[in-house]
């Protein structure tokens, strides 16, 4: 009798898991157009930027490049910067900070800062041999009004061509301007 049973569920488990992978198979047989993320990474506990240096493991392991911009980390040291940059040229990194807001205390230095990180966020966002950009920090930049708001999602919402697999990671704390990204494709 227990072998029956066991027969008889083995033989709905398969059925269920052949209807489920014929929807699967279908459904990614239907996304036939390549395309970049924007992946924003936000909350106020620790994670954010080591999630998004996974997802640079990944790419890097897919063979694409990599860059990285950190719009308010200064000179601290970091140790997902000394594995990263062990893949070569692979990885760009590109520290553009002068350390945290409540360090510097001077806003045009800040502002000035964060204004050359966000130049050279775009250059690697049109430069095609990336894979992945990180903006570590974006959104603290965004928070302090050190860049502006809008420029900065018009031009992340035009980043890409369709059809180009290019996508990017923004990362910090302030919610608020993560759910401004939210509705870009």
């Amino acid at each position: 009798m227990s072998e029956t049973v066991e027969k008889t569920e083995a033989e709905r488990h398969r059925a269920k898991m052949a209807k489920r992978k014929a929807v699967q198979d279908a459904e990614v047989a239907g996304k036939t157009i390549e395309k970049g993320l924007l992946i924003v990474h936000t909350g106020t506990g620790k994670g954010k930027s080591t999630a998004a240096f996974g997802l640079a493991l990944r790419m890097l392991g897919r063979g694409h490049r990599v860059g990285v911009v950190q719009f308010i980390k200064g000179a601290w040291h970091s140790a997902e910067r000394d594995a990263l940059v062990q893949f070569g040229d692979q990885v760009v990194w590109h520290t553009m900070g002068e350390g945290f807001t409540w360090e510097t205390q001077d806003r045009a230095r800040d502002v000035a800062a964060a204004e050359r990180a966000w130049a050279k966020a775009q250059e690697l966002m049109t430069d095609t041999s990336y894979g992945l950009i990180v903006l570590d920090e974006l959104n603290i930049a965004l928070r302090y009004d050190y860049l502006d708001l809008n420029s900065v999602v018009a031009v992340l919402a035009a980043r890409r061509p369709r059809g180009e697999h290019r996508s990017t990671s923004a990362i910090g704390r302030p919610v608020r301007n993560a759910l401004m990204f939210s509705g870009l494709r």
